[in-house]
C-alpha cells in the first residue's frame, strides 16, 4: 500500500479526504460535516446522547486489531448504549488523535470501518475533530439517538418481581481476548510462527467485531414490549446487573443453568482452564442487552430464541445472588472487565 504522510494533507485536508463521501440519510440531520456544529431536528422526540473513548493499549491492541475492525467497533460500542436506552441511533461524531506513526492510508482504514458501521446501522456521520498525538491512537465517538419520552428505558426502574433477561451469548469476547493475548505472546517470542486462529472465528469475532443489538430493539417495538430497566453488557453481566440493582434499589438472583454460553466459548474457556460460568458472569465487551420485564410480559419473549430469562429481581435486603447448578446460593460479586 502506498503511504501518504498526514502532514501532506494537513488537518482540514484530512477531514475533507475522510468525509468526502458522507451522505446524510436521516431527515433529522439538517446539517452535518462542514460547519462549526451539526444541526439535528427531532421535533417532539427526545434526543439521547452517549460517548465512548477508545485508547490504544488500554482498550485495544493494534498487534491483533485490524484498523477497519477498530473503526467498526468504535461505532458499535456507542450504538449499543443508545439501544440500551430503547432509543434509535441516528447520528455520530468522530474525534481522533493520531501520532506520526500513522499514514493517511491507515487512518482511512479506520474510517472505512466507521462508514461500514454507519451503513449497517443507518446512522449519519455528522462531524468530529482530528488532532495529533504524542504517541498512539485515540478514538472518541459520540452517538445520538431518538425516542418518544414514554418509550425510554433507564437503569433505575427495575421492580421487585421483574424477570431478568439477556440477549445473545455471554463470555465470548473475554475468551477471544485470552486467545489473542496468548497468540500475541507467542508471536513476540517467535515472530516466525503464524497465529493459530483456525476454527476460532466466533470468539475472535466477538472481541474484534461485535454487533449492537439493533434486532432486539426492533423486536421490542414489534412485540409492543417495554422493558422495565435495561443496560448493555460492556463491563460484564455481574457488574452491569449490579448497576441496575443499585440504581433501582433492588436485589436479584441469577440461575447459573440459565446463563447463555456458546459451545465455542465453553470449549475454549476450558482449554484455558477458565470456568465458562466465570467468563459469562465477569467477562466484558459482549454488548448484549441485559434487561428486566414484568412477569406478565414473559409470553412475549417465549418464542424469541435469542432472549433468555436468567433470573428475577428481589427485595434489596436479599442481595444479589447466583443460584449455582449444584443447588447452592453464592453472593454475586461484580468483578467486571479490566482493560488489558
Amino acid at each position: 500500500m502506498a503511504r501518504t504522510e498526514l502532514s501532506d494533507l494537513g488537518e482540514f485536508g484530512l477531514i475533507e479526504f475522510l468525509t468526502k463521501d458522507v451522505k446524510l440519510k436521516n431527515k433529522s440531520s439538517l446539517k452535518g460535516v462542514g460547519d462549526d456544529a451539526a444541526i439535528i431536528d427531532h421535533g417532539n422526540q427526545k434526543t439521547v446522547v452517549s460517548t465512548d473513548l477508545l485508547v490504544e493499549n488500554i482498550h485495544f491492541d493494534l498487534i491483533y486489531t485490524p484498523l477497519k475492525h477498530l473503526g467498526y467497533k468504535a461505532v458499535v460500542v456507542n450504538l449499543s448504549d443508545i439501544y440500551a436506552m430503547n432509543a434509535r441511533p441516528t447520528q455520530i461524531t468522530v474525534s481522533i488523535a493520531v501520532s506520526n506513526r500513522f499514514s493517511v492510508e491507515s487512518v482511512n482504514e479506520i474510517y472505512k470501518g466507521i462508514h461500514l458501521a454507519c451503513e449497517a446501522y443507518g446512522v449519519d456521520l455528522i462531524g468530529g475533530d482530528t488532532t495529533s498525538s504524542i504517541q498512539g491512537l485515540t478514538i472518541s465517538i459520540t452517538a445520538l439517538g431518538v425516542a418518544d419520552e414514554d418509550q425510554l428505558v433507564y437503569r433505575d426502574t427495575a421492580q421487585v418481581g421483574d424477570l431478568v433477561c439477556v440477549s445473545g451469548f455471554l463470555g465470548g469476547a473475554y475468551v477471544g481476548l485470552q486467545l489473542l493475548e496468548r497468540e500475541k505472546q507467542i508471536y513476540l517470542d517467535n515472530p516466525e510462527m503464524q497465529p493459530d486462529l483456525e476454527n476460532k472465528d466466533y470468539i475472535v469475532g466477538r472481541l474484534l467485531k461485535p454487533e449492537a443489538r439493533k434486532d432486539i430493539y426492533e423486536f421490542f417495538q414489534t412485540a409492543n414490549l417495554l422493558p422495565t430497566a435495561m443496560i448493555d453488557i460492556s463491563d460484564g453481566l455481574s457488574s452491569d446487573l449490579l448497576h441496575i440493582c443499585r440504581q433501582s434499589d433492588v436485589g436479584a438472583y441469577i440461575e447459573e443453568k440459565s446463563l447463555p454460553i456458546a459451545q465455542e466459548t465453553s470449549v475454549k474457556a476450558i482449554d484455558f482452564k477458565l470456568p465458562p460460568t466465570t467468563c459469562a458472569l465477569h467477562g466484558g465487551e459482549d454488548y448484549e442487552l441485559l434487561f428486566t420485564i414484568k412477569p406478565e410480559d414473559a409470553e412475549k419473549i417465549k418464542y424469541m430464541m435469542d432472549i433468555r430469562i436468567i433470573g428475577e429481581i428481589t427485595k434489596p435486603e436479599d442481595g444479589i445472588n447466583l443460584h449455582t447448578s449444584g443447588g447452592s446460593i453464592k453472593e454475586l460479586i461484580a468483578q467486571g472487565w479490566r482493560h488489558h
